[in-house]
């Protein structure tokens, strides 16, 4: 059976990793099952059996890396810093560009891992597509006073 199978709480996984002070196989399946679109998926079936042996294996940030990889191929990860006492981390779709000119996602935590899976749930709600509709709603507004009027003459 596999351990990504369970979900049990349906909170944001945002805030769950700012609040998390260690990766364990149970949170990663977490916010694998919360966030992630084409886990297990049957034409990537190599990667996610890959992902599935480094969360058994408690290779958290090979897990993480490996799941941009699957995730979000088109996102790369463009930096990852140490600063008093906190690892950053930042993926984007144009590593070549300058960081003033990127649209990056951003992560920051005391951990590794889960500043890697900041940046890759923040990366997700980047790429997300938007839930519109092709043809923009009208509010109608008209109240009492307005009618409806039927004019033929034109000339």
């Amino acid at each position: 059976m596999f351990i990504l199978a369970e979900s049990q709480t349906p909170a944001e996984p945002g805030d769950r990793l700012r609040n998390a002070y260690a990766v364990t196989a149970e949170f990663l399946s977490d916010i694998v099952s919360q966030t992630c679109r084409r886990f297990p998926s049957v034409s990537q079936s190599g990667k996610t059996a890959r992902i599935e042996r480094l969360i058994q294996s408690g290779a958290w940030t090979d897990a993480a890396l490996a799941l941009i990889d699957l995730e979000l191929p088109q996102w790369q990860l463009r930096r990852i810093a140490y600063d008093e006492g906190e690892w950053h981390c930042a993926l984007s779709r144009e590593r070549e560009l300058p960081d003033w000119l990127d649209q990056s996602a951003e992560g920051r935590h005391a951990d590794l891992a889960l500043a890697i899976l900041s940046a890759f749930v923040e990366a997700q709600r980047h790429s997300a597509p938007l839930r519109r509709p092709s043809v923009p709603a009208v509010h109608s507004d008209a109240g009492a006073r307005y009618e409806p009027l039927l004019s033929d003459n034109f000339g």
